[in-house]
């Protein structure tokens, strides 16, 4: 039987170690946009040393390149983006304490293998919905990487955030079992 859950972020390993496959979440505080160029150039930032633009200890990153704000809003759409082009970065994301991340798709093995490990979970989102997820960030503001654009890292602040558990820390997948039960 899946369950509802409200969680603050950055996530604790407390906050993760309940969720399964099918749960629904409503996510409140600090997560972070990153896509593909936004991941190669944190990697990078590791392999030479120097401190990623966000803390990643319970870090929840949302992949998603939102569309530019409209006058009155802080941030225009923001639907999620494809997962798989973040799998060869995302291990080691977790590896340093990521806690969750957000997209869309499925994810590779070692992905999967990387939430077991660390104790960590993939959240989907609702693809198609950009428009109406964006009503759910109430701040959003660019920490790194401003050249990429859309694709820039921003500290987002989102209320009530809607997500599902996709990928759970036990190896389960929602895509690989979508009959839940009641």
């Amino acid at each position: 039987m899946s369950r509802e859950y409200s969680l603050q972020a950055p996530l604790r390993d407390e906050d993760v170690i309940h969720l399964k496959i099918g749960d629904r979440v409503l996510l409140s505080g600090i997560i972070y946009s990153a896509r593909d160029a936004a991941h190669k150039k944190i990697i990078q930032a590791l392999e030479e040393g120097t401190e990623p633009p966000f803390p990643l200890k319970g870090a929840v990153i949302y992949y998603v390149g939102p569309s530019p704000a409209p006058e009155g809003r802080p941030i225009g759409s923001a639907g999620p983006t494809t997962s798989y082009r973040m799998d060869s970065y995302t291990p080691r994301l977790h590896s340093l304490g990521v806690k969750a991340t957000i997209g869309k798709g499925k994810r590779s093995q070692e992905v999967k293998d990387a939430l077991v490990r660390h104790n960590a979970v993939y959240f989907g989102a609702t693809g198609g919905a950009g428009a109406l997820l964006s009503q759910r960030i109430v701040s959003s503001k660019i920490i790194a990487f401003e050249d990429l654009g859309p694709e820039a890292v921003r500290e987002l602040v989102v209320r009530d955030f809607p997500l599902l558990v996709v990928n759970d820390a036990f190896g389960g997948e929602l895509y690989a079992k979508p009959n839940l039960p009641d």
